[in-house]
């Protein structure tokens, strides 16, 4: 009966409000216990996977300038978010930290400002909205789609992996062109670059942003998210490395 009664927060004693003083008037506000829990069942909600839960900003290796200006803007973008009119679309080769900083950027809107944010692999989204199409799924499509297209913000990492069909494509226009037009915030991340930056490729023989999805899906990109470039030598290669390395000592 002891164990029943037991409150899990002595300031609020479990309702959710702390009362306060504020200039001799007693007011009540939402007590921490609530704000920590709310923000607790959103990052559950986050699909963020294992490998990346540990990224954050402070933890981010910025040893190219392109790398540190994108952590300011990440940063930035943190501090002032909700006043921002744009999403972020960091493009670049392997392992210069483009999924670090994007799973940073939402899991600190997460705990700084209990936004509602979520993850998605493009491959991996894909593949699931075309299992729905299988007479024995369990989930329609419509259970699939409705986080990616209604969360306040959406991280679609690894746009491009795989070359598009007509139907991935429509859908990926579907999705890109709804949250467009509500005005919600997407983050992507892509390994390649588009068009316009083509020359800077040191590669001339790798496919182009647009040779993967498509010009008009690049144009909306452009529309709704500010392109970051980041440069820099594969870390996770040289992380990956180093760890063998002292694993076989």
């Amino acid at each position: 009966m002891e164990a029943l009664s037991r409150k899990e927060c002595s300031v609020c004693n479990d309702t959710g409000w702390a009362e306060l003083v504020v200039e001799g008037v007693q007011r009540v506000s939402r007590c921490e216990c609530r704000r920590s829990k709310f923000k607790k069942r959103i990052l559950e909600q986050a699909r963020i996977p294992g490998r990346y839960r540990g990224c954050d900003l402070e933890s981010y290796e910025n040893h190219d300038p392109t790398q540190r200006s994108a952590k300011g803007t990440a940063e930035q973008f943190v501090k002032v978010y909700p006043e921002v009119d744009a999403g972020l679309f960091f493009i670049g080769s392997c392992g210069v930290g483009k999924t670090h900083l994007s799973v940073a950027i939402i899991q600190a809107l997460i705990n700084t400002k209990g936004i509602p944010c979520i993850f998605f692999d493009f491959w991996d989204l894909l593949k699931t909205i075309q299992q729905t199409y299988d007479s024995n799924s369990e989930i329609s499509e419509s259970e699939v789609l409705i986080p990616v297209l209604n969360k306040e913000v959406v991280l679609l990492d690894d746009l491009g992996s795989h070359k598009v069909t007509d139907w991935r494509r429509d859908m990926l226009t579907y999705i890109i062109n709804k949250r467009y037009n509500e005005k919600k915030i997407t983050i992507i991340t892509s390994n390649f670059i588009p068009s316009d930056k083509a020359g800077k490729r040191s590669n001339s023989e790798e496919d182009t942003l647009e040779e993967r999805i498509g010009e008009r899906l690049v144009s909306r990109l452009y529309e709704m998210c500010r392109v970051i470039e980041i440069k820099g030598k594969d870390y996770r290669r040289q992380i990956r490395q180093a760890a063998h390395r002292s694993t076989l000592r």
